[in-house]
């Protein structure tokens, strides 16, 4: 039985009363750099909300007929995170109006500006968001990681304890051999034309992992949501809870470098992680 589950049939919920802030660029960012974890600390009592940077009006599409006529890309996305977060059991989404494809060199006050209002309302007892490799290179990734790093470090003292998650190199192109084994998943199955092996590699090393095992099947069912994002093509799609377990069970994270005045959080859910 998971721990959430056993601390809610005792009344005791770990972190009843604390705040976190997670910070991304795209509807699914959320789900796919730590769903299970998002989910973990929800159950563990705490809040968590989830701040999106743009609504991801330039992504692709998996199906047209997803995005009826009238609507927009941009406002369909907008609702499948929505619909990411309730299952993941988020509190609260912010979805800012930032250009998708841009966040990195356009309105960077502007960004700035909103995310410490954000950490100035919400006070987290931790903010988490991309590392330094935005997961796979993704240039609005890295746009993000540096304005919420920079946003932390500008409240000096009061600052809450920052994580950057990023991923195993070599995880994604095993989700691929395994959607490829099933025999339905096509020869050219990508992540949104992401080659696989681009996931992790260069990326600096993590400190910690967080076991999501019993929080896959709503990381995936989460993925899921995305319904724009996610069509046949996308390796996720052909994968079932108990291959998402294997592949995807653990959530890796590594604590910024700054002087924060908050007690570590996510370190309490995590194993240490020593240089293969």
């Amino acid at each position: 039985m998971p721990d959430a589950d056993r601390n809610a049939r005792s009344g005791e919920l770990p972190l009843a009363g604390r705040t976190v802030l997670g910070i991304f660029a795209h509807p699914d960012d959320e789900s796919l750099a730590c769903g299970g974890t998002l989910a973990r600390l929800a159950d563990a009592g705490a809040r968590v909300i989830v701040m999106c940077a743009s609504r991801g009006e330039a992504g692709s599409i998996c199906d047209p007929s997803l995005v009826p006529d009238g609507d927009s890309l941009g406002s369909v996305r907008a609702r499948e995170l929505r619909d990411a977060a309730a299952i993941l059991g988020v509190a609260e989404v912010i979805v800012l109006d930032h250009p998708d494809g841009d966040l990195r060199w356009d309105h960077v006050a502007e960004l700035h500006a909103e995310i410490v209002l954000m950490l100035e309302r919400y006070r987290p007892d931790a903010v988490i968001t991309f590392a330094e490799d935005g997961l796979y290179w993704h240039l609005d990734h890295i746009g993000v990681h540096e304005r919420t790093s920079t946003a932390v470090l500008s409240l000096g003292a009061a600052a809450p304890p920052l994580y950057y998650v990023t991923m195993r190199e070599g995880v994604m192109p095993k989700v691929v051999a395994a959607a490829l084994a099933k025999g339905g998943a096509p020869p050219d199955s990508s992540f949104w034309g992401i080659a696989a092996d681009a996931f992790g590699h260069g990326a600096k090393p993590p400190t910690f992992s967080i076991d999501v095992r019993d929080w896959v099947p709503r990381k995936l069912a989460a993925l899921r949501c995305h319904r724009t994002q996610m069509g046949p093509h996308n390796p996720i799609a052909w994968i079932n809870d108990d291959e998402a377990r294997e592949w995807l069970g653990a959530e890796q994270f590594r604590r910024a470098p700054i002087d924060a005045t908050g007690e570590p959080l996510l370190e309490h859910f995590g194993e240490i992680q020593h240089a293969d």
